[in-house]
């Protein structure tokens, strides 16, 4: 990096605007929303510093997509509470849905019921396939997933990742963010490792959201473990949190920690 622009990163850095939005979330990771269990994490998924990387400020409208059990809407919901929105694109529910999709909704609703941070989240529905309007057409700031694309691609393949990606791009406004989180193969592993491992190459989700429109902004290597070869027989689920083989070499892949992942900011255009 030249001079200057090393110069210039240290002067925006140093901005009141970047640092109280720095504050921000840092209040927001410490919250007591958070359980003792869910902040051991933050070794592997550096959730502070991925908003960063994705300039969540705390007055904008931000779409999480599937929450899940809201691992990141822990510290979303009272960071947007005052200034902000939450939008949570929570599983659409439909005959023949797996069990633990209206599980987990049904358990986030009651953290919307409860008076603390989620009681101002707003609750909508996303399938890749199944088209749901996730929020207002071109209100959305931020349009955030993690660690789902792979799900997508393993059930649906390339129309399951493409029409996500034009849900996001609809939902944005324009200039607006899409910031994906998902674990990541290598480029020089065979394609066919995607259908079943969790693990996507880097190369391809790019080239899907592109093709939904998007425009690649910048990539970081925030969320990368050097120590993860992705390559492992129950695929990325042999790791932690998973664990799928249980005791079976346990300490080997609790030494290796969470998967290597990919962090990208995608931007529709103006």
């Amino acid at each position: 990096m030249r001079k200057s622009a090393v110069l210039l990163l240290a002067s925006l850095l140093a901005t009141p605007a970047f640092t109280a939005n720095a504050d921000a979330i840092a209040d927001a990771a410490a919250s007591d929303t958070r359980s003792s269990q869910a902040r051991l994490r933050d070794e592997y998924r550096h959730p502070q510093q991925t908003l960063r990387f994705f300039d969540v400020q705390p007055d904008m409208k931000v779409v999480e997509i599937l929450p899940g059990g809201g691992w990141y809407s822990d510290i979303l919901a009272p960071l947007l509470k005052a200034d902000g929105k939450l939008v949570a694109a929570h599983f659409y529910v439909q005959e023949g849905s797996p069990g633990y999709y209206p599980r987990l909704r049904n358990a986030f609703k009651e953290k919307m019921a409860a008076d603390g941070p989620y009681s101002a989240v707003e609750l909508t529905a996303f399938d890749p396939i199944v088209p749901q309007e996730i929020t207002t057409a071109g209100t959305a700031d931020r349009v955030l997933t993690f660690r789902n694309v792979h799900n997508w691609y393993m059930a649906d393949k390339q129309d399951g990742v493409v029409n996500a990606m034009k849900t996001f791009y609809k939902a944005l406004k324009p200039g607006g963010i899409l910031g994906v989180v998902d674990h990541r193969l290598p480029e020089s592993d065979a394609d066919e490792k995607m259908a079943s491992s969790g693990y996507m190459k880097q190369s391809y989700v790019i080239d899907m959201a592109e093709k939904a429109g998007f425009e690649l902004v910048a990539t970081s290597e925030i969320n990368a473990n050097a120590m993860d070869n992705a390559d492992h027989p129950k695929g990325v689920w042999t790791l932690p949190p998973s664990l799928r083989l249980g005791d079976e070499k346990r300490a080997h892949y609790l030494a290796i920690g969470e998967s290597d992942r990919m962090t990208l900011k995608f931007k529709k255009p103006e």
